[in-house]
């Protein structure tokens, strides 16, 4: 039985599917568990699969990328999301970030960067490109909001949290528990008004409380 990451691969393309999980199977942490042409067969698969990571294309027939994310979120599966994707548009990114994804990846990334973003998405980070991240802040920029008021202590793990890093890794550069930094953190999503790490990030550039 494989002790390695779980991957679930969701393309309605079969030479993507295929080519991926060839790719992701060079890597002797990654496991491709499952890989599916639509998101519904996805969401109904993943209970039996427990995976770790699912790979999501946004454009497909029946449910697209967002709503397999919303449906994924309603029915409170632990699984991560990275959106692998070809659309870079503002719109497509705000819009899977907000329902859920953990990292964003152009299908051009370089095999290093999608080997990288599993591994940091798997542990409780998350992943942008920078061409998405830049993007999604020009996209989320706008008329002046109220700054959040974070302790000391939220603004050190935000600004650790901002370089992508897990929780166990931010527990180390700040020397405190991880159960401490997962309190943290939640402080940070509530005050910011954030659904996940990856929004919290954004939302507290625009803020000048960090850099992404």
């Amino acid at each position: 039985m494989s002790s390695g990451i779980k991957i679930v691969i969701v393309d309605d393309h079969p030479v993507v599917r295929e080519g991926l999980a060839s790719i992701l199977s060079l890597q002797q942490d990654l496991d491709v568990v499952g890989a599916f042409a639509s998101g519904r067969e996805a969401v109904d698969a993943l209970g039996e699969l427990e995976a770790d990571v699912v790979l999501l294309d946004l454009e497909m027939p029946e449910m697209d990328g967002v709503e397999t994310l919303e449906l994924l979120r309603a029915r409170d599966a632990e699984v991560k999301v990275i959106v692998f994707t070809v659309f870079d548009t503002d719109d497509r990114i705000l819009s899977a970030v907000q329902a859920g994804a953990r990292g964003y990846l152009l299908k051009n990334a370089p095999r290093k960067e999608i080997f990288q973003a599993i591994r940091i998405v798997c542990e409780g980070g998350s992943m942008l490109q920078p061409l998405v991240a830049s993007r999604l802040l020009r996209r989320v920029s706008g008329p002046a909001v109220a700054t959040a008021e974070l302790t000391g202590r939220e603004r050190q793990v935000l600004d650790v949290l901002a370089q992508g890093l897990q929780n166990k890794e931010i527990a180390d550069a700040l020397n405190i528990g991880e159960r401490t930094v997962k309190f943290h953190v939640s402080a940070i999503l509530r005050k910011l008004g954030a659904g996940n790490r990856t929004e919290a990030v954004l939302i507290a550039s625009r803020q000048g409380l960090t850099k992404v």
